[in-house]
């Protein structure tokens, strides 16, 4: 989950690059505050069903319920909430679950999963994730992260090239690697406006910084800002969980058929249609005004409230 008390440290960088005045850093922090209340903590940690998950839509069961020579690719999940599932009610509505079923039937054969998400994992933290798994590499491991970087004092560039090591430490030990991208912060609809687009946009380009360094280091990015924001926008109230900040079980199902052909396609296991492709602009990005013209106006509209009263 993203820390919306440090949310304020994005938003000095965005203030730093386009000129953000006093009273508009002022109202940014005040917003910032009412995100924090609106949203809340987490009333409860993600669920886990870890264990072996069936062709049939079953599981996790027992190894010994295995037909005699069966062999189950290893699947782990790295990252932050998203990764965990956090803002499901069920097991079988969790992303992990999803994903290691899908990728079951579609190779009709057994998946174990391991989770080693944790909520709140920066790109900094996910060096632990990879340490804890190496010992015992997976044939496959899934990734997601970013939202959580917001709250970093590191640029986009040093997040990005930060996943980048991950991803290779883990290609290099023969791991097939598929990573979501950071996810569109300006669909959170308790973030307020200004703040709503100045953390859309830093996110956005997290997004596009790490899609690099995932490809540059022999892993598959699937940039879901670009392929989900659409959706989130436009259905919120069944995209995003109660606390309307992590996604419900629709959200996550939405974000798992987008992963699952890349995560079939990094084994050469894809037998489908088309992979889903980013647009050459986000539909997100095309959506918003760029930030530096909302800041510009937000600081016109602050000085002539100001001269105003004077």
């Amino acid at each position: 989950m993203i820390a919306l008390r440090a949310l304020r440290l994005a938003m000095l960088a965005a203030g730093t690059a386009g000129g953000l005045s006093g009273a508009a850093w002022g109202l940014l922090n005040g917003q910032s505050r009412y995100a924090r209340r609106v949203i809340g903590p987490p009333s409860n940690m993600p669920l886990r069903a870890d264990g072996i998950h069936l062709p049939e839509g079953v599981g996790p069961v027992p190894r010994s319920e295995l037909p005699e020579g069966a062999q189950p690719l290893d699947l782990a999940v790295l990252g932050d909430s998203a990764a965990a599932g956090l803002g499901v009610n069920f097991p079988d509505e969790l992303l992990s679950v999803l994903i290691a079923r899908g990728l079951a039937a579609e190779l009709d054969r057994p998946v174990s999963l391991r989770t080693h998400a944790i909520v709140g994992t920066t790109s900094q933290e996910l060096h632990a994730q990879v340490d804890a798994l190496l010992p015992q590499p997976p044939r496959l491991a899934l990734v997601i992260i970013g939202a959580n970087d917001v709250t970093s004092r590191l640029s986009v560039s040093t997040c990005a090239e930060m996943l980048g090591t991950e991803v290779r430490r883990l290609t290099e030990a023969g791991v097939a690697v598929v990573v979501g991208t950071c996810p569109d912060l300006g669909s959170i609809r308790p973030i307020p406006q200004p703040l709503r687009s100045l953390a859309s946009s830093w996110s956005l380009a997290l997004g596009r910084a790490q899609r690099r360094e995932v490809e540059a280091n022999g892993g598959h990015a699937v940039p879901l800002a670009d392929l989900l924001s659409p959706e989130f926008l436009a259905r919120p109230a069944e995209f995003f969980s109660p606390d309307r900040f992590h996604p419900s079980a629709a959200g996550y199902q939405a974000a798992a058929e987008i992963l699952l052909p890349a995560v079939c396609a990094a084994l050469g296991e894809w037998a489908g249609g088309p992979l889903p492709t980013a647009p050459t602009r986000s539909a997100a990005a095309e959506a918003r005004r760029p930030t530096s013209r909302i800041v510009a106006r937000l600081n016109r509209r602050l000085r002539s409230r100001t001269d105003t009263e004077s």
